[in-house]
């Protein structure tokens, strides 16, 4: 059996080690993403279940590279003038809809630039909203972006668990979740199809 001297530095270096991971890890997320407040406030409920808009009503999800974003004639068409009495919305017609600026949201699911992701297919099967995106339509404000400081992206490209462990659907969209859902759903592609 080895000698208490012997084992005390090898106890100490793993306790350390094990302490550093897990700070590392708890704290890592902090340090990578730098947390970014979205350019107006916005209330998905307000709009679905007060106004009874679908999703699609407001994100156009036949344009190019998947976006999706509404844009700001979508917005004018109930908001041509100020029918709330909330900062938001005030900031809403005067900054962006009467100028005709579009709203320069930060986008959640902006994936990089060798992806081609095509709403149409999805839509068409009838694949909901919430698969890919969560819950973004049940929202009362518009949470931050948080962007990776290192790529640019959003964390919500690779999920809110730095191991991905007990995600919740529709948190992350890396390429292996779409290709967990095509086995799931036994739809088959080829690489060409999502990458230029």
């Amino acid at each position: 059996m080895p000698s208490l001297s012997y084992l005390r530095p090898r106890l100490v270096f793993a306790a350390t080690l094990a302490v550093g991971m897990a700070a590392g890890w708890v704290g890592l997320p902090a340090v990578l993403y730098q947390r970014i407040a979205q350019p107006l406030p916005f209330d998905h409920v307000r709009h679905t279940s007060g106004a009874g808009l679908a999703c699609t009503d407001c994100h156009d999800l036949s344009a190019g590279r998947g976006s999706g974003l509404p844009r700001t004639e979508k917005c004018a068409e109930c908001h041509a003038e100020t029918v709330g009495d909330s900062a938001g919305e005030k900031t809403l017609v005067e900054s962006y809809v009467k100028p005709g600026r579009e709203i320069p949201w930060l986008v959640y699911a902006r994936q990089p630039d060798n992806v081609w992701f095509p709403h149409t297919p999805h839509v068409a099967a009838k694949v909901a909203c919430e698969r890919c995106h969560g819950p973004h339509g049940t929202s009362t404000h518009a949470a931050p972006f948080e962007r990776n400081r290192i790529t640019g992206y959003s964390r919500d490209i690779w999920g809110h668990s730095p191991a991905r462990l007990g995600r919740a659907q529709g948190d992350g969209m890396k390429m292996t979740d779409c290709v967990s859902c095509h086995r799931q759903t036994h739809v088959h592609d080829a690489c060409l199809d999502c990458h230029a």
